[in-house]
């Protein structure tokens, strides 16, 4: 890994799990991870659920974009995390990937978005203290 691990975070729209997981390490890690987010087939806008749902938490995503999958974004990426959009991923030697078994947030209202969130920002925390975990100084 570089000085800096980046990750990216995989699901099918780039439009719920994603977007939160991208958000969620963003806010909890700053610059101590460059963050990235796709879509294997991305969706026209995020999940109106999910901007509330992080809204609530004082994390706005409201002016994000689902972003299509790329090769270069694998290849850039240290970290790749899959959410449910399996083997649309490029592989590449050396590159550490996972699978995060998440419920997808499509259609569903915030409180059914409210459990997902939650979720991701613990699998996210401990994502964190792997890859960028603080240091003292």
């Amino acid at each position: 890994m570089s000085e800096k691990p980046s990750v990216l975070f995989v699901c099918v729209h780039n439009a719920g799990r994603s977007q939160m997981a991208a958000a969620w390490l963003t806010h909890l890690a700053g610059d101590r991870v460059e963050v990235r987010s796709a879509g294997s087939n991305p969706g026209d806008a995020v999940n109106p659920a999910a901007v509330e749902a992080m809204a609530e938490v004082g994390i706005d995503i409201s002016t994000e974009t689902p972003k299509v999958l790329t090769v270069d974004a694998v290849r850039e990426s240290d970290v790749c995390i899959t959410m449910g959009c399996g083997d649309t991923c490029p592989v590449f030697p050396g590159k550490r990937y996972l699978d995060w078994k998440l419920e997808d947030p499509a259609g569903q209202g915030v409180a059914a978005v409210r459990p997902i969130r939650d979720a991701i920002k613990v699998m996210v925390e401990g994502l964190i203290k792997e890859i960028a975990p603080e240091t003292s100084k």
